[in-house]
């Protein structure tokens, strides 16, 4: 619910250099504008200034969304009620006084002054997660952002791999993430080193990296043998070495630190009074029930209804109207990563959700696409963790089957006819 007795409005628009803000006193028409410095010490410095200035009252003050470092300083003033703006809200604001496209620091915090003047209910008041649910939310994206940088190595790895030792890509196995090829590549980065090697020596190194098979083994080993160089070039071979080396180097240490993620992740979880929630739900797993938790987060209030959090999280489509036309596309302003979550979640589901496969299976026979019926299932997960959520009751697979009987759901025949 917001505040309406501030002692002040201020509007701070962030700057590498300098932070541009421009300040109201409640009960007066007369506007502060001004630079700080774009250090810690100034802006601590600053907004203590100000909270002697208004006695510690509460202060409304609007920011553009989305630079998470100056948010997180801004919560060490708890008399500070915070307005996110969303940058393509206050970027068409902008463009509606200033059709020629001029941008400068200092209109633009009297811009979200105006902003929050004259819409603040339309704005949103920044409600922050407890402190677990917060090093939570910093602990997955962090690991999603190393697990993404891990695999732009592995695909680097495979490219030089290919210019001149493609049959590394057999050897060495599919993951070139994986133990089994970082110390093959470490120890035969080239194919003439591989055929020095003794078969027992081969065969020795498969078997302390669990190849059971002994089929394979033998026939990676006639693979050695046989092989003949992609080219013989040390101009180019050289080069290439190095990369390897320093890419097999990159990839061990980012597989340890994403391990240490994951178990900082596993312990940080366990300690979440919601942990049980979410870890029960069909697929979830290590990796996407914490990724859950993050997504609904601890304020019931945040989404006021289902549909709330569907357009939140850009699971649900737009619809857009202009005279007698009507079309449908994709929400373009909406946060990736936990829209990823949820798309990615509504696909195990498929596979550990009976009611999900059905729905699955229906969806394809009439032509859908792999995505679009992921992007639809998890529409429908939505409805149904948000009801729950907000109930503070588990999630019952039975309890949902017998809901689709009594609603007469083909899905319900479906699963009948399986």
């Amino acid at each position: 619910m917001k505040t309406t007795d501030y002692a002040a409005r201020v509007a701070l628009d962030w700057g590498d250099k300098t932070h541009a803000f421009a300040c109201q006193t409640a009960g007066s028409n007369k506007k502060q504008t001004g630079q700080i410095e774009a250090s810690a010490e100034a802006l601590h410095g600053w907004l203590e200034t100000m909270q002697q200035t208004y006695g510690g009252r509460p202060v409304a003050l609007a920011i553009e969304a989305g630079r998470n470092a100056l948010f997180h300083a801004l919560l060490e003033h708890p008399w500070l009620e915070i307005y996110p703006v969303h940058p393509a809200t206050s970027a068409r604001f902008r463009t509606a006084f200033t059709p020629s496209g001029a941008k400068d620091d200092g209109p633009d915090a009297e811009m979200l002054l105006s902003l929050l003047t004259l819409h603040r209910d339309q704005l949103t008041r920044l409600q922050m997660d407890g402190p677990v649910t917060r090093e939570l939310a910093a602990l997955v994206s962090a690991r999603r952002s190393a697990v993404d940088h891990r695999t732009q190595n592995t695909h680097q790895l495979r490219s030089v791999l290919k210019s001149y030792f493609p049959q590394a890509l057999d050897l060495a196995g599919e993951d070139l993430g994986s133990a089994l090829a970082l110390d093959f590549l470490a120890r035969w980065p080239e194919l003439a080193l591989a055929q020095k090697a003794r078969p027992a020596v081969l065969r020795a190194f498969y078997a302390e990296h669990n190849v059971r098979s002994a089929e394979r083994i033998e026939e990676r080993i006639r693979r050695v043998a046989s092989a003949r160089a992609l080219t013989s070039d040390r101009a180019w071979i050289e080069p290439a070495l190095l990369q390897v080396t320093m890419l097999v180097a990159l990839l061990r240490v980012q597989q340890e630190h994403v391990e240490q993620f994951e178990q900082r992740i596993a312990a940080v979880f366990a300690a979440h009074p919601r942990a049980g929630f979410f870890r029960e739900l069909p697929g979830a797993g290590a990796a996407l029930a914490p990724r859950l938790l993050v997504a609904f987060g601890d304020w019931l209030e945040r989404y006021p209804a289902a549909a709330a959090f569907q357009k939140y999280a850009g699971i649900a489509p737009v619809r857009e109207k202009s005279g007698r036309h009507v079309w449908t596309h994709w929400r373009w302003n909406a946060p990736k990563f936990l829209r990823q979550s949820l798309v990615e979640w509504a696909g195990q589901t498929v596979v550990y959700c009976d009611w999900a496969n059905a729905y699955y299976r229906r969806q394809k026979r009439a032509g859908k696409e792999h995505h679009a019926i992921l992007r639809s299932l998890a529409f429908k997960w939505i409805r149904i963790l948000w009801r729950c959520w907000h109930d503070g009751i588990p999630y019952c697979e039975q309890h949902y089957l017998n809901a689709l009987k009594r609603r007469g759901s083909p899905l319900a025949s479906d699963l009948a006819a399986a």
